[in-house]
Parts: C-alpha cells; structure tokens; sequence
C-alpha cells in the first residue's frame, strides 16, 4: 500500500437520513408509531402512564443508531427492560427488542413505499459537484434500508461506495459511535481518514467521525440543533450542505493553524486569528476552537495528559539513542505524576521508551499505540501482532538495500521499521531510500508508509495509530470526555492522528518551531516550552 499523497480533499463520506434524504421524518413517524404502542402497554400493565415518545427521544436515543441499538438505547432510558427476542418475533405482541424492530421495520417501508423519500436537492448537487471536481464519494449509514432508499429516490448511482447496515453485519464493523462505517468507506474509496470529510446530522454519527480522526467533521443542523452536534465533536455545523464547497474545506485543512499557546493563553484575539483561514459567514465553528487555554483548563477538575516522546519530551537528536530526558524535565514528569494521570504515547518500541523515561506506575503506549502496557491494563493490537513476519522481512530488506548507504540508522522496532535519514549527506541517497521504501510497501495491503522528521516508518496497515491509542486507554481508565479534559502534546506528523480525535472536546498541543497546518489547537515551540507548559499546570493545580 503506498502511502498517501498529501495535499488536498480526497474524499466526502455522508450519512443518508437527515443528509441526502429526508427518511429521517419517516423513521421518526415509524419509530413513534412503535413506541407509543409499546408504552401504552407498559402503562396498561405497570397501572401507571408513561410519556410518549417524542422528537427529543429521536434524537437523543434512536437518531444515527442501528435498530436494535436504537431500541435499547431508549428502553434504557426508559427503564424498561425487555428479553432481546428472536428473528421472527410476533411483530404485534412488542414483547422483544426483535419484536419492535421488526414493527419499525415494516411500518418504515410502508410509509416509504407510500410516500417515498424527500430528497434534499442542494445535498445531492454538492455531491455530484465534488465528484465533478475529483472528490471521491461514498455513503456510510446504519440503516439496512439504505439502498432501496437510494433507488426509491433516484440516486442508486449517486454514491461510488455504500456501507450501509448489512454490509456492516456481513463485515463485523462496530456500530456507531464508533467509527468503522466511515473508515470502511474512505478504505475502500483508496484514502484515508486525514484527507476526507464526514457530513452527519445525528450526534451519534459525528462523535463517529471524531472518533475516527477524520480531517473535517461536519454536522448538518437541519433541525437547529448546533449546540447537539458541537457537543458530539462537530468542527462546523451547516444548515445546507451546499454552504460548502470543496475550496472552503481544503482551506479548513491547510489554513487553520495552531496558536502560540502562552501568547493565547487568556488572548482571544490570539485564538481567533488561526482560523481567519477558514472563517465564512454560513459556515458555524464550533464555540470549543475559539476558547483560550485559560478557559479550557477551568472549565474541568480532572484532566489527563497524553505526551509523545521525541521531540516532544526531548529535543530531536541526530540518532534515536541519543534522545534523553533532562533532569528538569523528568522531576517536572515527576510531579505532573503524581498531580494528575498521565500516559506516554511513542513510536518507539515500548520497551525502549519505558526504559527511557522510566517513571513508574503510568500507562505506555508504544509503537504507535500498538502495544500499550501500565497499572492493570495491557494491549497488544492483535491484526499488528500478525503482520510481525512481514515486518521482520522489510527489515531485512532495509538492511540489505540501503543499509550500507552513509549515515542512513534503520531503527528495527516489533511492529514496524524506521528508516532514520538525518544524517545522510547525500540526497541522491535519500532518493534511493524513499524508492526502497515506496516498493517495500507497494502492492501490499499489511503495510503502509509514514513519514516524519527526517525519517520514513514502515508499519502495519489498518485502522489503529494514535489516536486509537488515547482511545483506548481512556476506556480502559474510565475516562471521559465529559468530566476530563484530555490533553494531547506532540511534535510530529503521527501524532496528527491523535490531534484530530482530541480536536473539540479536549485540547491538542503541536511541539514545533515551524508555522503551517495542524489538527492542534495550540503550539509549543520546543520541548523546553513543553517543559514551561507542564510547570504551568502545576502552579494551576496548587493555586
């Protein structure tokens, strides 16, 4: 697999109902009709009334969700507690989950084959421009009615790629909010989630592409409920898809920049002009990317910090081994320890960067987050553990091609290779070794290549990096994003991944010298700037 060009939109991945087609007002009408059915039951048989479903229960529990879920999401909340069923439930008796969603189900294509769907014409035009102008695009949806819908309305060849719910159970993709739906559809689109936009009009479908690291994650406010979407991780919310243009994204993904974390930290003024890229009048940004740190880090009593290594904790060095912690910076970890949670998140090889911090009693994530390890909790990424002979075989292949070449440092690592060339003097030698690399991963699907500062990284090819990472030692720890704010700091193009996922909900932090775009939404100059920041928290806590 070779790696991924770097400029521009590559692709648009949509949601159907409330998107490109109004079924939203027609699963609504159905799943009302259901339900009340179902709690005037209950009532009749718990002898006491219970309040219909309404448009805010659509919304909160049902909304963007896979029946069943949907279902269950709102029993719950009703604290009604029902037997999931079999396949072929009695649809008129509403005793099982299965039983109502299979009522929902035929009271759904009913009314559509009825009154077919609203089709939203500005949606379907903005597509069918982005298509004109080269932007892939796909549909990813959970519904399971997702393509006769499409058909009902004319649009069966609307989309180049469909993930719609049966493809997600023949698949075994996790259901929303977690992001396999859009991932599947960019993967099979040939891109990746640093180069497409999500458009989703439930909140459940754009904590998804939050979750999913995507470039750009839009919440369509039909219903004028901005406030919903930004809440989930929405960067901006529309009216109209059409307030869009492909010109405008790729200025949200090139423009905005971060901002100089100690000149913005009580600075509006600072805050704001990193988006004077990006602003337009139609399009809404979240209220989160405006706030100065000061506001951020009082708004929550806990929060948890998530820090790269190189770079980040240590200058950048000629040779990996030289990278070491001053004495300063490791008293100031120390503390930072000892006053809040804190989790190291590194390319490098696990072992290798525990030795080198070598703070007990914290979680590290090593290799890209592909094998993470601290008190009672431990993973390592299965799908990375299969692709160990491959990456032993390119190894070998480094060495043999490129290893004799002046100054060139082939890190050898358990999941991946890096392939270091600062040192090499000679740039028709760093030619030959960005050729090696290319074929190393060409025509491979196990594998994928990265590239960082002055270094080329061969690694596993699917959906886990970094931000999976933070991910899942934030389940694994409890943590969330309602009452913690997450912090994220580091320096280079992998710790882009995490960057995104922390982007509206938590605060991300790029260590560099250098001006340009970013996912974060503050900068550091250097690690001795990392260092000042950390020491500032401190003082914060202990006021």
């Amino acid at each position: 697999m070779m790696e991924e060009k770097k400029e521009g939109l590559h692709a648009v991945v949509c949601d159907l109902d409330g998107v490109v087609t109004d079924t939203a007002v027609i699963h609504a009408k159905a799943w009302k009709i259901v339900f009340d059915e179902m709690l005037e039951k209950v009532s009749k048989e718990k002898g006491e009334t219970c309040e219909p479903f309404s448009e805010k229960d659509y919304r909160a529990y049902v909304d963007g969700r896979p029946r069943l879920d949907g279902i269950r999401s709102f029993l719950s909340a009703r604290k009604i507690t029902l037997p999931e069923g079999e396949l072929g439930d009695d649809v008129e008796k509403l005793e099982t989950i299965m039983a109502i969603g299979n009522k929902k189900n035929k009271i759904f294509r009913e009314i559509l084959d009825k009154e077919g769907p609203t089709v939203f014409t500005e949606a379907v035009d903005f597509i069918k421009k982005m298509k004109s102008m080269g932007v892939r695009v796909a549909v990813a949806s959970s519904s399971k009615n997702c393509g006769p819908i499409l058909e009902a309305a004319g649009l069966g060849d609307l989309f180049e790629v469909m993930i719609d719910g049966i493809v997600s159970q023949e698949r075994g993709l996790n259901r929303k909010p977690e992001p396999d739906i859009f991932i599947e559809a960019v993967k099979e689109l040939k891109t990746t989630p640093e180069r497409s936009a999500i458009l989703e009009d439930a909140t459940v479908g754009v904590e998804a592409g939050r979750n999913g690291g995507f470039a750009l994650v839009v919440g369509v406010a039909r219903k004028d409920d901005k406030e919903e979407l930004f809440a989930s991780g929405a960067d901006v919310c529309v009216s109209q898809v059409d307030q869009l243009s492909k010109e405008w994204i790729e200025k949200w993904m090139q423009n905005v920049t971060p901002a100089p974390l100690f000149d913005a930290w009580d600075n509006t003024g600072v805050v704001l002009k990193r988006l004077d890229g990006a602003t337009e009048e139609m399009i809404a940004i979240n209220p989160h990317l405006k706030k100065t740190p000061k506001e951020i880090f009082s708004e929550k009593e806990k929060i948890v910090f998530f820090l790269d290594y190189d770079g980040t904790l240590t200058p950048i060095v000629d040779r990996p081994e030289m990278a070491k912690l001053s004495e300063k910076m490791y008293r100031t970890l120390l503390e930072i320890k000892e006053n809040y949670t804190i989790a190291i998140v590194s390319g490098r090889m696990r072992s290798d960067v525990e030795s080198l911090v070598n703070i007990q009693d914290i979680v590290y994530a090593g290799s890209h987050g592909f094998d993470i390890h601290g008190p009672q909790l431990s993973l390592i990424e299965p799908h990375a553990e299969k692709t160990i002979p491959e990456v032993e075989k390119v190894i070998a292949q480094m060495v043999e091609k490129v290893g004799d070449i002046e100054g060139v440092i082939i890190e050898r690592k358990k999941f991946s290779v890096g392939v270091h060339y600062r040192l090499v003097k000679d740039q028709e030698d760093v030619k030959k070794i960005k050729r090696v690399v290319d074929e190393a991963v060409e025509g491979s699907e196990n594998l994928r290549l990265l590239s960082g500062k002055m270094v080329f990284e061969i690694l596993p090819a699917f959906a886990w990096n970094k931000g999976f990472a933070v991910r899942w030692v934030m389940n694994a720890l409890n943590i969330s994003w309602d009452d913690t704010t997450v912090v994220y700091v580091g320096d280079d193009t992998t710790d882009e991944d995490a960057l995104r996922v922390v982007r509206t909900r938590g605060v991300g932090i790029r260590v560099t010298d250098q001006d340009g775009a970013s996912s974060a939404d503050f900068s550091l100059k250097s690690p001795y700037e990392a260092e000042q920041f950390l020491k500032k928290m401190l003082e914060q806590k202990n006021k």
